[in-house]
């Protein structure tokens, strides 16, 4: 471990060629390595400006996506593959898998950047050391709280005691942490995004922390702790800004295909530039099969039947089927006059475009981490929990409503569209609003439910037609990688 840390100091340190500027308004995450430059105020920033780096390293940003959307019930994918994301998809664990040693070395080798800058920058008057601040505190919160949720428990499980994940709050390369408890890593973290919260000062655009780019996080930390009253309070400041206002109706569709900083919903986003795109490796890839990707994970039929219901939803959007064509461009009909699905290994193939199109690049995309429509629904499930369904059900209706939808298909007391429970119906819209964005898989077991994949897929064996993953199950979380657990002698594995 000793000579990991070691690794970790010599990459932390990412210069921009821009550095000189203070207000680091420099092209995203960018930069060469040195190791000279946290001497000096430019190169403190230009160093944090590494750490932003590090999260949109594919290690962390596409191996975050995969364990978490992957795992969940919105997705199916057509094939097997020798990709270590088939064991997260399917819930067949290794002690070494690949993707979560990457992204677990990542995580620490950001974090370690992060308390370079905390140990060099004192708090002061000086409010643009007070943001350098902030933002650093913030992201060594966001990076403990990522990787608490792959490899703790769900902290409302057993009130957060099971073991969590190592806490590095400074940059003592020879130290060898045990693993905390959950419920220490979450206070590390609400402690880090609160003290952001009080530094923060700068207006800064959504691909960077400001002071509500750490409110809404906190706000979801709270409510993955079972602290309802904080995550409606902060998700509600959030709301009230001002700063931010839902995408208007009109170009919804359109979402995920402009740049973050011109889009009034996104409250923080991973960027990426043209120079980003990586192309068959991107998220997007698996999603979308055209000139450049693999296209081999599909909507399942689960989520489709859910966003079906009502036609006029404009989720539907974000699921594109794929029909054949004739020789002249033309969609194929069967003898009933229905368009053909195209398939791969037996499978129909239902495109998503979520991760697609960003300026109009098949692969390129700045994946969302926070927008304002989940604090809407964080407000909702909250108020539920503190007995107030009907608040609850207006905040639904204001994302149903968004989404294209009037009338009857809006909810009420008195109309439940057949749910017996208000708490399904958010959980339901959640899975609408935020399907593929790695949020589903957290929102089933943070509630103690069952995951049902009662579909088509290659997480099914043969003769299987169902998939039950309880809240309990062992491989809701990852092992620790075990060549870390050979550095380091005071990691336990988990069961």
């Amino acid at each position: 471990m000793t000579n990991s840390y070691k690794t970790i100091v010599a990459m932390a340190l990412i210069v921009s060629a821009t550095a000189c500027k203070k207000d680091l308004t420099l092209p995203p995450y960018s930069g060469i390595v040195n190791e000279t430059v946290v001497g000096t105020l430019e190169g403190l920033q230009s160093a944090t400006i590494g750490t932003y780096n590090y999260i949109k390293d594919p290690y962390y940003i596409r191996n975050y996506h995969i364990f978490a959307e992957y795992a969940s019930d919105n997705v199916s994918l057509s094939g097997t593959t020798t990709d270590p994301l088939f064991y997260a998809y399917n819930y067949q664990h290794q002690k070494n898998q690949g993707n979560a040693e990457n992204f677990w070395r990542k995580g620490y080798q950001a974090i370690f950047g992060t308390n370079v800058v905390i140990e060099k920058v004192v708090e002061s008057e000086d409010p643009v050391r007070n943001q350098l601040l902030g933002e650093n505190y913030f992201l060594r919160a966001m990076i403990h709280f990522d990787l608490v949720k792959f490899f703790g428990r769900p902290y409302t499980d057993n009130n957060g005691e099971s073991l969590g994940v190592m806490l590095k709050t400074n940059t003592d390369v020879k130290e060898l942490p045990a693993r905390s408890r959950v419920k220490d890593v979450y206070a590390l973290v609400v402690s880090d995004l609160l003290k952001s919260i009080k530094l923060m000062n700068s207006t800064k655009n959504n691909n960077f922390a400001s002071k509500e780019v750490a409110i809404a996080l906190l706000s979801r930390v709270y409510l993955y702790m079972g602290d309802y009253k904080n995550a409606f309070d902060y998700a509600d400041q959030v709301i009230k800004s001002g700063r931010y206002s839902l995408l208007p109706s009109a170009g919804y569709s359109k979402y995920f295909t402009s740049v973050p900083e011109g889009n009034p919903e996104t409250i923080f986003a991973i960027r990426h530039v043209l120079k980003d795109d990586r192309l068959d490796d991107a998220i997007g890839s698996m999603y979308w099969g055209g000139a450049i990707g693999y296209g081999e994970m599909y909507a399942s039929q689960s989520y489709r039947d859910l966003v079906h219901k009502f036609p006029e939803d404009l989720r539907n959007s974000f699921v594109v089927p794929q029909y054949e064509k004739n020789a002249d461009g033309t969609v194929k009909k069967d003898a009933q006059g229905n368009p053909v699905l195209q398939k791969r290994n037996g499978y129909p193939k239902y495109f998503i475009n979520k991760y697609s199109f960003q300026e109009g690049y098949e692969t390129l995309s700045s994946p969302v981490v926070l927008r304002l429509a989940e604090m809407y629904l964080t407000r909702a499930e909250c108020a539920f929990q503190l007995g107030r369904p009907n608040d609850a059900l207006v905040d639904v209706n204001v994302i149903r409503s968004r989404a294209g939808l009037s009338g009857n298909a809006l909810f009420s007391s008195g109309n439940l569209m057949g749910y017996t429970n208000v708490l399904d119906v958010i959980l339901d819209e959640r899975r609408l609003e935020f399907a593929f964005e790695s949020q589903r898989k957290f929102d089933i077991f943070r509630n103690k439910k069952t995951l049902n994949r009662d579909y088509p897929g290659t997480h099914l064996t043969s003769g299987q037609t169902t998939q039950q993953i309880p809240y309990t199950d062992p491989r809701v979380i990852f092992f620790i990688p075990e060549n870390d657990i050979v550095l380091n002698p005071n990691l336990v594995q988990n069961p």
